[in-house]
């Protein structure tokens, strides 16, 4: 599977199983409801699939204007921060807000899911690879 419908099925069934699993998390760790956790782990996702399409395209508008081409590790590692760090400002409040529960509170929350999406986004993209192949751009040259 390859192009445009790979990509769809991708964030599809990331952000789902993402979903169930930051549902049950939010839960207990906030001591909260699984449906009123399992709203927020919704909000958090559509938040963090729309953010990341504005940052990437930001991000890379930027990079365009660089006289250094190409994504060294630097660069790699600013992209990574800079992504985290705009989605901690933008869940961190709604956590708070929601959950009944501090900013502080909220925000160790957040490190905890970020931890967890490192954690998940490796995984998820091995076992991805191996039920559907490794995309084009992956694929030795023939």
């Amino acid at each position: 599977m390859q192009g445009v419908k790979r990509k769809v099925v991708y964030v599809s069934l990331y952000e789902l199983i993402a979903i169930g699993f930051t549902s049950f998390g939010l839960a207990e760790l906030a001591g909260q409801e699984l449906g009123r956790a399992s709203i927020a782990a919704v909000a958090s996702s559509i938040i963090a699939v729309i953010w990341n399409l504005v940052y990437n395209t930001g991000f890379e508008y930027w990079e365009s204007r660089q006289s250094v081409r190409g994504r060294s590790v630097l660069r790699r590692a600013a992209h990574a921060l800079g992504f985290e760090l705009g989605l901690v400002v933008l869940l961190v409040p709604l956590f708070a807000w929601w959950l009944h529960i501090s900013l502080w509170q909220a925000f160790v929350l957040d490190l905890g899911l970020i931890v967890f999406f490192l954690i998940y986004t490796f995984v998820f993209n091995l076992a991805f690879d191996k039920v559907f192949g490794l995309p084009a751009s992956a694929l030795p040259a023939q």
